[in-house]
């Protein structure tokens, strides 16, 4: 590692981003991959991110919108949970409080980050993650 060089930038990390908004699922990729996130999928919605770990797939990090269409973050946390997935998940809302947000820091999540996400935000997050 060259002098200077961050510490997130010499780990190959991956992360799995999952909105239903396109545009949110590009603006948090192009946020991770400048954190020095090395792979970025993304899912539309909970049942694509449980069907993409069933499919044998497994990510450092799963960033994970509460309200989503067909299944929601609540859900897809809890699934993936009971699936053993290990990975740091950590959930992104526009609510900041309420029984929905009680519910998804209790489904599972290491973290919960308000919308919209700012580089800081994962950067902090990115030096807490050590690769599976």
């Amino acid at each position: 590692m060259e002098e200077g060089e961050s510490c997130s930038a010499r780990r190959e990390l991956t992360a799995l981003v999952v909105d239903d908004q396109e545009v949110l699922r590009r603006i948090h990729g192009r946020l991770l991959k400048d954190v020095g996130v090395s792979h970025v999928e993304a899912a539309r919605n909970g049942k694509e991110a449980i069907d993409i770990h069933r499919g044998g797939q497994s990510f450092d990090l799963i960033l994970m919108d509460l309200d989503m269409p067909v299944m929601n973050g609540i859900q897809a946390t809890r699934g993936l949970r009971a699936m053993g997935v290990r990975s740091k998940i950590a959930g992104v809302s526009a609510r900041n409080e309420g029984e929905g947000v009680k519910e998804f820091q209790e489904a599972g999540l290491d973290l919960l980050f308000p919308k919209p996400l700012t580089t800081l935000h994962l950067s902090s997050l990115v030096t807490q993650i050590k690769p599976l």
